[in-house]
């Protein structure tokens, strides 16, 4: 192979990294929001100091000792993303490429949460689901192949979280996250590369189940004014996070903190109350993805290249902070039913980098949801969000092919939840 390939497929194993951070349109960057049916309902405003079931505990550990009895809640959310791609130009228009429609996918992202008070100070927990994921899917004919391809990651994070009543007012809480991630990243060269000797469809990245383990921790406190005001706040701790396929292909990347503040206000002699909740995330220390091969026997040209390169890469991130503004209101209709609402607004993670494969823009969430009470312990969620994205010009070159495109990514949440007391 002549070293103008060589060179072409080291650039273009450089490009193809980018898209283990490709986002399924649920949040900014690569975030989900999937802890609870009844967040859903009202696009998680207020949810770090709610506590209208266990799943607060997700949100703000201190908010456990706002419960006097044993409570559970288990559900599930499902995610469909509706992404555009449109408008493409690529290698100058010598190439056509038709506009797509099909490149999201329907996920299942379940959840379960356990709040056990111990006396009037102390309360611990446990619980499960997912704060980050995704998947995109392009057809294996796509002809801009180098670009598109499969990213398929996600994370489970299991939970264990204790908190203390120092008075009437205040209450702390602290927990310990173990996050499991997995992750499938499947990339091929494109019509556009054959101009610079590489065959189609030549293999460019094959991560396939590549899974790994990482530990966090999150604090929180909350604030209680009266019976009907309560204020919280919470910080989440990210590590970074490492995972490796049985090829022993690794890839290392920096998952971001979360803070946020809630409120929550019943105004007094009403059925309503009002909620909000200001959320930071902290995409700016995703500043690089880190790609190795540890192991000697993979025996793809791609990676032959990479190992004669020490087999790492490096590829390099302009991200910015994120941030949630939301707020919602819920209606006590009576002792069977409640309703809710709410709205967000979502900022992009992604600033002067950009991909079709990564559909990333600011976001408004439109929700609404209900609770209906089976009897006084037990109670099933319902909540809903059509989340509706905005239109981003995309300009790609790092594997020298250069294209151009405007991507939109919408998406529907839906979820479903039981919660008891006992």
């Amino acid at each position: 192979m002549t070293t103008n390939n060589t060179r072409l497929f080291k650039k273009s194993l450089l490009a193809v990294t980018i898209t283990l951070a490709s986002s399924q349109a649920m949040a900014a960057g690569f975030q989900l929001n999937a802890q609870s049916a009844t967040g859903i309902g009202r696009a998680f405003a207020g949810d770090a100091v709610i506590a209208d079931n266990a799943s607060v505990m997700a949100r703000n550990p201190a908010a456990m000792a706002l419960f006097d009895k044993t409570e559970l809640s288990l559900g599930f959310e499902s995610i469909t993303s509706m992404i555009e791609v449109k408008d493409v130009n690529y290698v100058g228009g010598a190439v056509p490429v038709a506009d797509t429609d099909d490149v999201g996918d329907t996920s299942i992202a379940p959840n379960i949460h356990l709040i056990v008070p111990v006396n009037e100070k102390f309360a611990w927990g446990v619980n499960a689901y997912s704060n980050f994921g995704t998947k995109t899917e392009f057809e294996d004919s796509y002809p801009a192949a180098e670009y598109g391809g499969l990213t398929d990651v996600m994370s489970i994070n299991f939970g264990l979280a204790g908190s203390y009543r120092l008075n009437d007012q205040w209450s702390f809480g602290a927990g310990l996250d173990l996050i499991y991630g997995e992750g499938t990243m499947k990339r091929t060269s494109g019509v556009g590369m054959q101009g610079g000797g590489v065959p189609l469809g030549t293999p460019l990245l094959d991560v396939d189940g590549a899974t790994g383990w990482a530990v966090g921790f999150n604090i929180g406190t909350v604030y209680e004014l009266d019976e009907n005001n309560r204020f919280g706040l919470s910080y989440r701790y990210s590590p970074e996070f490492t995972a490796e396929d049985d090829d022993g292909q690794e890839i290392t990347l920096p998952l971001p903190d979360i803070a946020e503040f809630s409120g929550y206000h019943k105004i007094e002699d009403t059925k309503f109350a009002v909620h909000y909740s200001v959320q930071w995330i902290g995409w700016s220390a995703f500043d690089s993805i880190d790609f190795e091969n540890l192991s000697a026997t993979k025996s793809t040209i791609a990676w032959g290249l990479a190992q004669a390169n020490g087999g790492i890469y490096q590829k390099d991130y302009k991200w910015q902070d994120g941030w949630h503004y939301a707020i919602g209101g819920t209606y006590y209709l009576n002792t069977d039913w409640t309703l809710r609402a709410g709205y967000m607004y979502d900022t992009s993670a992604q600033d002067s980098l950009t991909s079709i494969s990564v559909p990333d823009s600011d976001r408004q969430w439109f929700s609404a949801g209900f609770t209906y009470h089976i009897d006084t312990a037990s109670n099933v969620d319902l909540g809903f969000t059509y989340l509706l994205g905005d239109d981003v010009k995309v300009e790609e070159n790092s594997a020298g092919t250069p294209l151009t495109a405007t991507t939109h990514a919408d998406a529907i949440l839906f979820g479903l939840q039981y919660s008891r007391s006992f």
